[in-house]
C-alpha cells in the first residue's frame, strides 16, 4: 500500500502541492498575525476587535481559516487524483493493472488524506507558534486561549485536523457519483458553510459532537466510494 501511495504522489507531482501549501501557510500566518497584533480586525469607530459571536478568541479564526483552506485543498486534490481520472478514462487503465481496484482507489484516497493531514497539522503549529512568539513583544487584540506547553493542545489539534480532512470524502463521493470535478469543489464549499457559518448566534463550529458525527458520516461516504468498484464497469 505504501508503494502505491508513493506512486500516486509521484504521478500527480506532489511537489507542486507542497509549494502551494508552503505559500498558503505563509499567507495564513501573516494574515492571522495581522489579525491579532496589527488591528485589521478592529472596528474603525470603536477601535475594538469586531468578531462574530463565538469567534472572540484567537483560536477561532485560526481553526476557521485553516479548516476552510485545507478542506478546499483536500477536495481539489481528490478531484485531481480520482474524479478527473474517472472523467478522463485514465482510471480504466489503472484498473487494468494486476492489483485489486479497491486497493488502488484506497491508495489514492490515503495519498490525499495523509498529505493534507500532515500539511494542516504543520500549518496550524506554525500559526500558533507565530502568535505565541508575537505575544512576547505585543499585545493581542484577541485572548490567547491555547497553551502549547499542554499535551491537550496537541491532542485537540490532531483530532480537529483528522475531522477536517476526513470530511473531504463526502465531496469525493459526490464528485464520483456525478463524475464532475466541479461538483467535488462545490460540495467542499457547502461543507464549509455547513460546519463554519454563523446564522445569528447559531453555529456548528462550537459544537463538539457535530464534527465527530460528520466525520463518521464521511467514513461511510468513503466506504460507498470504493464499494462495488471491482465490478462497476461490468454492471
Amino acid at each position: 500500500m505504501l508503494k502505491l501511495i508513493k506512486l500516486e504522489w509521484k504521478k500527480n507531482n506532489i511537489g507542486k502541492y507542497i509549494c502551494k501549501v508552503v505559500i498558503l501557510a505563509a499567507i495564513l500566518s501573516l494574515f492571522i498575525f495581522a489579525f491579532a497584533y496589527l488591528g485589521i480586525a478592529n472596528d474603525p469607530d470603536t477601535g475594538m476587535p469586531d468578531a462574530a459571536p463565538g469567534n472572540d478568541t484567537i483560536s477561532a479564526p485560526i481553526e476557521l481559516l485553516t479548516g476552510m483552506s485545507f478542506l478546499l485543498l483536500a477536495g481539489a486534490m481528490l478531484s485531481s487524483f480520482i474524479v478527473s481520472a474517472y472523467k478522463n478514462k485514465t482510471m480504466d487503465l489503472m484498473f487494468s493493472y494486476p492489483i485489486r481496484r479497491q486497493k488502488i482507489l484506497v491508495s489514492q484516497m490515503l495519498a490525499v488524506w495523509i498529505f493534507c493531514f500532515a500539511a494542516l497539522t504543520l500549518t496550524k503549529l506554525l500559526i500558533y507558534g507565530c502568535i505565541l512568539l508575537g505575544s512576547q513583544f505585543m499585545t493581542s487584540a484577541f485572548p490567547l486561549d491555547f497553551n502549547m506547553a499542554s499535551m491537550g493542545f496537541y491532542v485537540q489539534l490532531i483530532v480537529k485536523s483528522i475531522v477536517v480532512v476526513t470530511m473531504s470524502f463526502i465531496s469525493l463521493f459526490i464528485g464520483t457519483v456525478m463524475k464532475s470535478s466541479k461538483a467535488t469543489i462545490i460540495s467542499s464549499f457547502l461543507l464549509i458553510i455547513l460546519t463554519q457559518a454563523n446564522i445569528g448566534d447559531l453555529t456548528m463550529a462550537d459544537n463538539a459532537v457535530f464534527p465527530v458525527i460528520l466525520m463518521f458520516v464521511s467514513l461511510i461516504f468513503a466506504f460507498f466510494s470504493i464499494r462495488g468498484v471491482e465490478t462497476k464497469d461490468l454492471m
